[in-house]
């Protein structure tokens, strides 16, 4: 699924259908099955599309992905700023279809396909019925609300002096980013508790719940992302590739905070936090004034600013998952030795 942020926002006053596409060498359904994919355009929201936890959510996202499925494609998802845009794109030929409500059709999920593109349209009629927008809406529910990892709880201390099984790890990988081991200890404890087969329901696996295409890209094996010691390397790898993209904050704990949040969160939603964190003359390089904005990036009327490139975000997650980081960590500086 590729995703495409349109950075510039368009006037919501044009008409729908201002111009006429270009409908010769229409591009219908047999067109969309040879090419094998279906190319959707959206809005960021909590009932369009959005990015959590490194999953693709959002009701009709969801409802597209299942769609494409039905025809037997893979779907791409382009993300737009406005209306006007969307439909401008459509009417360009850009895309197939505007996959959110525009229009109040209820043999439809109201999406607009677009012109010239029959085939799919009848398609759409013939596939959709209300009961799959519920049976959707349950499957994000169920997705959101079930724990994220599943996993064997231990003892965030092993015994006095000892945090877990794994400290010798964590004071070898640690060491080559510069961190406290005990951070690390912190963070893993966050993340699976210590268990080295934990597994979430986005496909995050490991003691530091390494996503597969995360684990691709350190060159981590698939088959070896459950191995402690290669599970750990690789986290420390992608803590060291995060530090570096955040090396302009000065101050090192304020950067390592960025960092866990981005790791938790994505560094794209961390980024328009710290944005609209300066537009309003805050520190964007202080936790706690960018951890304000990644609390309100699931409120319009910052998800939708321009500055915000990549939209909505549920972000009460990724800021308890840096607050919990650290009190464990502090926790962990009081019993234990350096």
């Amino acid at each position: 699924m590729a995703l495409l942020a349109c950075s510039q926002r368009q006037e919501q006053s044009v008409p729908p259908w201002q111009g006429e596409a270009d409908t010769s060498g229409v591009f219908d359904l047999p067109q969309i099955e040879q090419a094998g994919e279906l190319i959707a355009l959206t809005l960021s929201g909590p009932e369009t599309y959005y990015d959590y936890q490194g999953s693709h959510l959002g009701l009709h996202y969801l409802l597209a992905e299942r769609f494409a499925g039905h025809l037997g494609v893979r779907l791409r998802v382009d993300v737009c700023r406005d209306t006007a845009e969307l439909v401008g794109r459509l009417a360009d030929g850009d895309a197939d279809l505007i996959a959110l409500p525009m229009t109040a059709d209820t043999l439809s999920p109201g999406w607009m396909v677009g012109q010239g593109k029959d085939e799919l349209q009848n398609a759409l009629l013939a596939w959709y019925n209300p009961q799959l927008m519920e049976d959707v809406r349950r499957q994000e529910q169920q997705m959101l609300t079930k724990p994220r990892v599943k996993r064997r709880v231990h003892a965030p201390m092993l015994r006095k002096g000892v945090i877990s099984y794994y400290d010798e790890l964590f004071k070898r990988y640690a060491r080559g980013i510069g961190w406290d081991w005990r951070l690390l200890a912190a963070q893993c404890y966050q993340e699976s508790t210590f268990d080295p087969e934990a597994t979430s329901w986005a496909g995050a696996r490991g003691l530091m719940q390494i996503m597969p295409k995360t684990a691709d890209h350190l060159g981590l094996p698939r088959d070896q992302m459950t191995d402690p010691e290669q599970n750990i390397a690789a986290a420390t790898r992608y803590l060291h590739e995060l530090e570096r993209d955040f090396n302009y904050i000065h101050d090192r704990t304020e950067r390592q905070n960025m960092v866990l949040a981005s790791y938790n969160g994505g560094s794209f939603h961390i980024k328009d936090a710290m944005r609209l964190a300066e537009r309003d003359r805050l520190n964007p390089q202080r936790w706690e004034d960018v951890r304000t904005y990644i609390l309100r990036l699931k409120e319009p009327a910052y998800y939708q600013d321009t500055l915000v490139h990549y939209g909505y975000m549920r972000g009460t997650e990724t800021a308890d998952y840096v607050d919990k980081i650290r009190a464990r960590y502090r926790q962990y500086i009081r019993q234990v030795r350096q």
